[in-house]
């Protein structure tokens, strides 16, 4: 019997946001195996793709410099981008604490398999951290914005959580992105969701001109490396 072929993943404009496509790791039911390897296996691909070296150096590493200071990467997922960054201030120099949060337990247990010092993780979102009375000195995420309906309410969450700057880094939606990715991922994505979440991700995803209109006044977004957007904004706790 012929296996009939799902064409959700085959997009034929990319000229619009499929703001109804769900990634299958957003199911609380999904694989629980498969979602361990995918959230493993981001440290590798948000290294290749995800521009975060850049920003870190010319957006958050000349805030933290010559004091103390506190770090949240709110969305953390798997914690591979606080680990990463943690270890790029840690190399530096930098006396900074790093926290990780995210609402969903899964990937809480997956990323506090991996704890570095000065590295904490916490199962909570913007409102319950904001509840805490917490504060810290800059915000940040990955691959966070184009999961919302509400990236407003979002990211002006976030800002009352920071004393500096709020960066949040994403996929930019287009035709070159998605094939790269979809031909780029595939020694990596055998027994992960990696390349079916990845490709709705692009179809999710913003293009600056969409997302500068869905931020409230006072963000920029900027193309920190290609195929990249982030929006930077001024916190406000």
């Amino acid at each position: 019997m012929t296996r009939p072929v799902d064409t959700r993943d085959r997009p034929t404009d990319l000229r619009t946001r499929d703001v109804e496509l769900r990634e299958l790791m957003d199911d609380p039911d999904c694989d629980p195996v498969r979602l361990a390897r995918t959230l493993d296996r981001f440290e590798v691909v948000n290294r290749l793709i995800s521009g975060w070296g850049t920003v870190y150096r010319r957006e958050l590493r000349p805030h933290l410099r010559g004091r103390r200071t506190r770090v949240l990467d709110l969305g953390c997922g798997g914690g591979d981008l606080v680990r990463r960054l943690a270890g790029l201030a840690r190399r530096d120099g930098l006396d900074v604490e790093w926290v990780g949060a995210d609402p969903d337990p899964r990937a809480i247990d997956a990323a506090s398999r991996d704890t570095p010092a000065g590295v904490s993780f916490v199962c909570a979102d913007a409102a319950a951290l904001a509840a805490a009375g917490e504060a810290f000195d800059a915000v940040v995420s990955n691959h966070v914005l184009h999961h919302l309906d509400d990236v407003a309410t979002f990211t002006e969450e976030s800002r009352a959580l920071s004393r500096g700057p709020v960066l949040h880094a994403d996929i930019e939606r287009g035709r070159a992105a998605y094939g790269l990715y979809a031909v780029g991922i595939l020694p990596l994505a055998p027994g992960t969701f990696l390349r079916t979440d990845g490709l709705r991700s692009i179809r999710r995803s913003y293009r600056a001109d969409e997302l500068g209109a869905a931020l409230a006044p006072g963000w920029t977004v900027t193309r920190p490396a290609p195929f990249r957007l982030l929006a930077r904004g001024q916190g406000r706790a």
